[in-house]
């Protein structure tokens, strides 16, 4: 990993990646959602403050573990003045996508659990297929939809 001077307190697009790991299309594609931000130089070309390593790093882990990116952006965007996060923010935002990520392990375990009923039947039938149609409620009242409610024209 490059290192970069502590002399440095801006960073260029290409340093930001070389150091974060992160492919300067996806730094953009962050910028573009406002998850950290640059300015720009008389040239037109990005600079980022040194605090934006922390800031995609903490996007970075938070994807790995399946937070979406709204997610990370309300949380980022719900720190004090815009600040990077530190390790109690990551505390307490990790304390609190838990229950989200234990329902999303919860949800594929099922999914897992099922995935052989479907190499069985191979038509993938919507009638019966716990993949394509989980939590069916209605499906016991005949096919299509049962929830439109027809004009009295």
């Amino acid at each position: 990993m490059p290192q970069i001077s502590n002399k440095v307190h801006e960073l260029t697009v290409g340093q930001l990646s070389a150091r974060s790991g992160a492919a300067v299309s996806a730094l953009h594609f962050y910028e573009s959602k406002g998850l950290i931000s640059s300015r720009r130089t008389p040239g037109n070309q990005r600079r980022f403050d040194r605090d934006a390593l922390r800031r995609v790093a903490f996007i970075r882990a938070a994807q790995r573990v399946g937070i979406p990116l709204a997610t990370i952006g309300e949380a980022l965007a719900g720190l004090p003045d815009g600040r990077t996060p530190n390790r109690e923010d990551w505390a307490r935002l990790s304390e609190a996508w838990r229950g989200e990520l234990d329902q999303r392990i919860k949800q594929l375990n099922r999914l897992r659990d099922h995935l052989d009923d479907c190499i069985g039947c191979g038509c993938l039938s919507l009638g019966t297929c716990v993949l394509s149609n989980p939590d069916d409620r209605f499906g016991r009242f005949g096919k299509g939809s049962m929830l439109l409610v027809e004009s009295e024209d």
